[in-house]
């Protein structure tokens, strides 16, 4: 019998999908994009992510199965070339968000140890520490869960500290004029950047993979969801407040990719930027370390439920050949694309599963018990939010929409091919 998981364990699930390496990773790329109105970016994001976590909720405790998003679409639209195009999207996304972790591991590792210069020890840092994550999920899924459990701790402990420290530091800052509504960007440029930086609230759909687990699951599952993007909303808001507020646009610009270390130079000078650095490297590295295993499962369930080629389901050394393959298409994503392209990338893909969830809830909420209002709105804004965040980086960012909308087609095309060629 599998050990069951309490609140707190399922609470940490969740907490520590979203804080992952995604706030440090995309804090620089919401500031250039919404200015003074990056808590607002923020919660914009939040409130959304917050409102498909009901349909996820009532998903869960439905049909608590540890395929999560992957069954869910399948109970919604039965396994046909749809469901199948947008599994294949998550295992897709997946990789793009392995990638934003690997960015951020590489932009932030040079800031300790520089080994030839900053752009080439981006790819060198960016490449090991996939490859590092890989051997160690070939070893032992065990101690990636011990990884896991470890690195919640230290950054929420470090996170929280940054916090505390910075409300304090706020006190007589120079920079807090830069937070007024004159500073904000237009609504839609705040809507914009949420949703660019959608991506680091995207890891509360981890609780539906550990929801068969979950000790009295009608009262815990919710609370998890609910609890676990609630407190992600404020401690991003709170980031982003003392952030802005900490340093002047000019410098946050300038160290756009590890601005969370140079936030906390104003407060704790260098030893601040150092340990800032520290949590920003073990966050990304348990954050790869686990989504890997996530991308891998993703790829298994696909292919088990004969949405990809069983093939998928087979082993390679000790671990489902998924794992091989997530991985090299992650180094492939993370050395070629920019940090934008692949935020946007990653944002437009989950945007778009979450509007299928929803979508999904909406369908069959008789069936889970649901009110049908929640996931209607939900997968109106979630669609709304994507049209919005295509049109708007089209004009800015042209490289990220092309990519996120040929992963999408690419995704569907070859969903169609296996369909077709296993009716034959």
């Amino acid at each position: 019998m599998s050990d069951k998981i309490k609140l707190k364990d399922a609470l940490s699930i969740g907490i520590g999908g979203m804080v992952g390496g995604g706030i440090f990773a995309v804090l620089g790329l919401a500031v250039s994009l919404a200015q003074g109105g990056t808590p607002i970016a923020f919660l914009i994001a939040g409130l959304l992510a917050l409102i498909t976590s009901y349909s996820y909720a009532k998903l869960s405790l439905t049909f608590p199965e540890r395929g999560g998003t992957v069954k869910f679409i399948n109970e919604g639209f039965g396994k046909t070339i749809f469901s199948g195009g947008i599994n294949n999207l998550l295992w897709a996304s997946y990789i793009i968000m392995l990638s934003l972790y690997a960015s951020a591991f590489g932009s932030y590792a040079p800031n300790l140890y520089t080994i030839v210069n900053e752009s080439v020890d981006f790819h060198i840092y960016a490449s090991a520490v996939i490859i590092g994550a890989t051997i160690i999920n070939y070893y032992s899924i065990k101690i990636v869960g011990k990884i896991e459990s470890f690195a919640v701790i230290v950054k929420l402990i470090i996170l929280l500290a940054f916090v505390g420290i910075g409300c304090y530091g706020l006190f007589g800052s120079e920079h807090l004029s830069q937070l007024s509504v004159s500073n904000w960007e237009t609504p839609l440029k705040l809507l914009t950047g949420g949703m660019v930086i959608f991506v680091a609230y995207e890891g509360f759909e981890l609780i539906a993979n550990a929801a068969p687990d979950v000790i009295n699951p009608k009262k815990n599952i919710p609370r998890a969801y609910y609890g676990s993007v609630i407190f992600v909303i404020l401690l991003y808001i709170i980031i982003a407040i003392v952030t802005v507020g900490s340093l002047p646009f000019s410098e946050i610009k300038e160290a756009k990719d590890y601005v969370l270390a140079e936030a906390a130079k104003p407060m704790l000078g260098q030893v601040g930027f150092t340990i800032i650095t520290i949590a920003a490297l073990i966050s990304t590295f348990s954050a790869i370390n686990a989504s890997i295993l996530g991308g891998t499962r993703v790829s298994y369930e696909i292919a088990e439920d004969d949405e990809l080629p069983h093939h998928l389901t087979g082993r390679l050394w000790n671990q489902p050949i998924g794992l091989l393959i997530t991985s090299a298409l992650t180094l492939i994503v993370a050395n070629i694309l920019k940090l934008e392209s692949i935020s946007t990338t990653g944002s437009v893909g989950f945007l778009l599963i979450f509007a299928i969830v929803n979508y999904t809830g909406f369908k069959l909420y008789d069936k889970i018990n649901g009110d049908r209002i929640i996931p209607l709105v939900g997968f109106i804004l979630c669609i709304t939010a994507l049209a919005v965040l295509l049109q708007q980086e089209y004009s800015s960012n042209k490289t990220g929409v092309i990519v996120a909308v040929s992963v999408i087609l690419f995704c569907f095309i070859i969903e169609y091919i296996y369909k077709k060629s296993e009716v034959k």
